[in-house]
């Protein structure tokens, strides 16, 4: 018996939330809640990075699951650094948008998104780590496993090699130049709206310092004055709706675009990842091909053994990995147009509130009577 032998996902995907998090020196415990598919209980765990990371290496190391190579596995973000070995710019350079927001609501938002996408796969679903990971008492991360099949492969510098190799599937050929033009478009989208937000939190900044320097200590004796300072005070009013709208646009880009391009590109990362490892395949299957035909009489069957499992396995790969493209592709336009529909509702509810609040300071300020 497998890891994979459960014949059904062990935990909602959609009753999977981080309800708190907290800090202890350079360590961050989150408190995950869940229900089992087949109960209405609840179930209340307490994890840290490590056990994420557990969990991650226990699916790549499914090697008895078929197919596994062929799986598009759901991008597990980097460990957040510990607050005091980094500075906001080399968090920015590490995170992007996972570094802003406070007391990291964005960071466990991510993390959410990742348990609920393994949760939601078809393969990693079944998994006994998965069930582990939501009810077992203890932290499973104590106790790292071995690491998987694809870290050996990816930490191999002669596989860097085969990257380039020609596909013999204009499919999965076109995929991979696809992935390759994506994924450096989605950085560079990323990078450019990261700019923006910090360009619009940087103004309320701006806006707050303008603001309280506006409010002035006047002679009450002097009307002109009075009215002057009166005026400073309105103006002040005026330019702190302003900070708020500028925090509150930022906070709506972060929370929905931000995290939605951050995804995207951990995603496009992610299949470029699968796609290499069909490639390491397949150059592994050309090999056992040349293999066969060249092979002495009496080496002859063993060869050809070796390249019957060699080619099955392959077309095994393969056929798993043109599902999850079709997959990833459904699921990657839902997802960003969830986001989108989010970011325009939460931009048109700030802009709404911030319209009527600087309606009431224009009738305020016909008013004045100078």
């Amino acid at each position: 018996k497998g890891s994979n032998e459960e014949s059904a996902p062990s935990v909602s995907a959609n009753s999977i939330k981080i309800t708190d998090i907290t800090q202890d020196g350079e360590t961050l415990t989150f408190a995950i809640t869940s229900q089992k598919s087949s109960s209405s209980a609840g179930v209340c765990v307490f994890r840290t990075y490590e056990d994420f990371d557990w969990l991650q290496q226990s699916l790549l190391s499914q090697e008895d699951v078929p197919g596994l190579l062929g799986v598009i596995f759901p991008p597990l973000p980097g460990k957040p650094l510990p607050s005091t070995s980094f500075t906001q710019a080399k968090a920015l350079k590490q995170f992007g948008f996972l570094a802003l927001g406070d007391e990291w609501k964005i960071y466990c938002k991510a993390l959410e998104l990742y348990l609920q996408q393994v949760a939601a796969h078809t393969t990693l679903s079944k998994s006994k780590a998965l069930s582990s990971f939501f009810s077992s008492t203890e932290s499973p991360g104590k106790h790292r496993g071995k690491k998987g099949i694809f870290k050996r492969l990816s930490h191999v510098m002669e596989e860097m090699r085969k990257e380039g190799h020609k596909d013999v599937d204009k499919f999965f050929q076109s995929e991979r130049d696809s992935c390759t033009h994506l994924s450096v478009l989605f950085k560079v989208s990323t990078e450019k709206f990261l700019d923006t937000v910090l360009t619009k939190q940087k103004l309320a900044v701006a806006c707050g310092h303008f603001s309280t320097s506006l409010h002035l200590v006047c002679n009450h004796d002097n009307p002109a004055a009075v009215t002057f300072s009166k005026i400073c005070l309105k103006l002040s009013d005026i330019i702190e709706a302003v900070k708020v709208n500028f925090e509150k646009v930022s906070d709506n880009d972060v929370s929905s675009m931000g995290l939605a391009l951050d995804l995207e590109s951990r995603y496009q990362e992610a299949k470029k990842e699968m796609l290499f490892r069909r490639t390491c395949k397949l150059v592994e299957l050309e090999a056992a091909n040349r293999n066969s035909e060249r092979a002495k009489p009496n080496k002859k069957a063993i060869m050809e053994g070796v390249q019957k499992a060699t080619q099955k396995e392959f077309n095994l790969i393969s056929s798993v990995a043109k599902k999850e493209i079709e997959q990833y592709h459904r699921a990657r336009v839902s997802v960003l147009r969830d986001f989108l529909v989010s970011w325009c509702e939460k931009q048109l509810s700030t802009a709404q509130e911030t319209s009527a609040l600087f309606s009431q300071h224009l009738e305020a300020c016909r008013g004045f009577v100078v």
